[in-house]
């Protein structure tokens, strides 16, 4: 998953199939993405320009 958020110019490179991507909610999350790791467990992100930034990995359920 980290190869492919390396690759991807915008939030559309990483939508693929089996990974649940979706916007967050919230005022501290607002513009990120997460991506289905595993269970409970997600990558969030959010593009500036064609870099991804603020990766992280959490269980935010």
């Amino acid at each position: 998953m980290l190869g492919r958020l390396n690759e991807s110019k915008d939030v559309q490179g990483m939508n693929l199939p089996g990974w649940r991507l979706h916007p967050l909610k919230g005022r501290d999350l607002k513009g990120h993405y997460a991506a289905s790791v595993s269970g409970n467990w997600r990558m969030t992100f959010r593009f500036e320009a064609e870099d991804a930034v603020l990766v992280d990995y959490m269980d935010y359920h």
